[in-house]
């Protein structure tokens, strides 16, 4: 009757496997793990040798796919449990060693990963799966190398318009630190050792994003999507961090918006993926908590096809990359991202001291302070970079102050009011960053005059020429993907210099492949 029973399961749970659905295949697992568990006592107390050798068997195989169910759910800590169960009664079960390794590849774990399928390459139970077992050591061997050396190859991604599948990417971590941020109290992102613009920092991939393509701003339907986004990503955070202990320890170490200075400063290998071997406790997530801190660190996604190719621009995303969330807000960056599918890829957009903190924009930076103020009020701080306090002082100026008057009703001359600014920089003796600051704050007064034949034809000479400007914005706030386009559409060849720079600043990872004479000035224009 037990045997019955026993045989029932054992197909009702296959079927069900098969069937991908997983939330019933491992509730039928786990009744018959329960059954063969209660056989097995039964068994081992009737000393019959063959029945127990077979309800090994019978268990291994309930535990391997058991662990191949939850993995499919991304309970990671439940699927490697359950692989450990099968492998310990039988260390060279073919599934379990698959399985694990999946999952540990899923995990970043690309070493640890490369064992387990190399052992199950050595099982003659693999048979006709020995070519799907090279690729995953060949992917594991790939990966493990981007991890180590921080050497991406985007090429393919680029040249097919970002098309089809994003490239597969490895956990990487630079030379970087957290440490304490003079510039708020709390915890930032440092560099170790002096790195040139275009360096690499560090690659993580998001616990969770959410995406779509929202309605125009100000309509009905736009922020009945954004919520029904919101809670979609909420919903994917909070399944993370209860499948993975190791996910909601990471998550934690992130500020909720509260006592900042008494928050510690974890260590950066803390982050690694080889730091999953630290076997850290099940707790069960806090709702409240969670909420405060992706309110504070949750961070937009700009699709690159929107930025570079004018396409989807209502394409809205927002993710939870938490390396990331150390780096602090300054309206004069010193770093970019890259969204690769789930991954971000930061790099430095200019020079960076060893000890110097990384810094991002969180928000448009090239805007007038106060409309800069208004923005980093709805992220809970006031931006106190060099930048914001040499215009706190200049600001209050009564020329600059007409400008931002005349620009928010429109109806003016762009070209004079920028004819004005500049002689008023003279007049002030405005020199280097100061000047570049100045521009950056009113560069769509700029850019707007540089893309009109009118304007040009009547100011072109009295206003400074398009290189001086986008090489003074980009020295004061770092390089942006808007003036680098305004420069290329009008600027002078012989710049190439500063234009190899500024696409470095701006898209480095995707520069490094390309002859700046070439494809990239196909690609970049619209």
């Amino acid at each position: 009757m037990e045997e019955e029973m026993l045989q029932q399961l054992r197909s009702k749970a296959t079927e069900l496997l098969l069937r991908e659905e997983w939330i019933q295949a491992i509730n039928v697992y786990s009744q018959l793990i329960s059954l063969c568990q209660q056989n097995l006592s039964k068994t081992q107390q009737a000393s019959d040798p063959d029945r127990l050798s077979k309800i090994h068997k019978s268990l291994s195989l309930a535990f391997s796919n058991r662990a191949e169910a939850r993995s499919r759910l991304r309970d990671f800590d439940g699927a490697i449990e359950d692989c450990d169960r099968a492998l310990e009664m039988e260390g060279t079960h073919f599934k379990a060693l698959l399985c694990k390794g999946k999952i540990l590849l899923n995990l970043n774990r690309y070493s640890d990963a490369s064992h387990f399928f190399q052992k199950a390459l050595l099982d003659n139970q693999s048979n006709g799966s020995s070519e799907a077992l090279q690729g995953y050591l060949d992917r594991c061997k790939k990966l493990e190398f981007q991890s180590k050396t921080g050497t991406f190859d985007l090429s393919e991604w680029v040249i097919n318009g970002f098309k089809g599948k994003s490239p597969e990417l490895a956990e990487f971590i630079g030379s970087v630190e957290i440490k304490r941020s003079e510039n708020n109290g709390g915890r930032g992102l440092f560099v170790t050792k002096n790195v040139e613009a275009g360096t690499l920092l560090f690659v993580t991939r998001a616990v969770a994003t959410g995406r779509g393509i929202l309605p125009e701003p100000g309509e009905d339907a736009d922020e009945s999507a954004r919520l029904v986004m919101w809670k979609d990503f909420i919903d994917k955070i909070v399944e993370a961090s209860m499948k993975c202990c190791r996910t909601y320890r990471l998550i934690c170490t992130l500020s909720s918006g509260g006592g900042e200075e008494d928050l510690g400063v974890p260590d950066i290998s803390l982050f690694r993926p080889e730091a999953e071997e630290v076997v850290f406790t099940k707790e069960k997530p806090e709702m409240g908590k969670l909420l405060s801190i992706l309110d504070v660190n949750s961070l937009t996604e700009d699709a690159i096809s929107a930025t570079v190719l004018g396409r989807n621009k209502e394409y809205s995303g927002v993710g939870l990359w938490i390396l990331a969330s150390f780096i602090n807000h300054s309206c004069n960056p010193n770093a970019r991202r890259l969204h690769v599918g789930d991954h971000m890829m930061v790099h430095a957009s200019r020079d960076i001291k060893a000890g110097e903190e990384i810094t991002f924009a969180y928000f448009d930076v090239l805007v007038p302070l106060r409309k800069r103020r208004e923005m980093s009020k709805t992220w809970g701080f006031q931006c106190n970079c060099k930048r914001c306090r040499y215009e706190e002082v200049f600001g209050c100026r009564e020329e600059l102050r007409e400008i931002e008057t005349v620009l928010e009703f429109g109806g003016s001359d762009k070209g004079a009011l920028v004819s004005k600014l500049e002689e008023w920089m003279k007049k002030w003796v405005t020199k280097g960053k100061e000047k570049g600051y100045l521009r950056a704050s009113f560069w769509t007064m700029y850019s707007d005059v540089f893309n009109s034949e009118k304007s040009m034809r009547r100011w072109g000479r009295r206003i400074p020429t398009i290189g001086a400007v986008a090489e003074s914005v980009a020295e004061a706030v770092g390089g942006d993907e808007r003036v680098m386009i305004v420069f290329l559409q009008n600027g002078s060849a012989r710049k190439t210099a500063f234009v190899v720079q500024l696409a470095k600043e701006v898209y480095y990872q995707i520069y490094v492949y390309y002859n700046l004479r070439g494809f990239m000035f196909k690609w970049i224009l619209p």
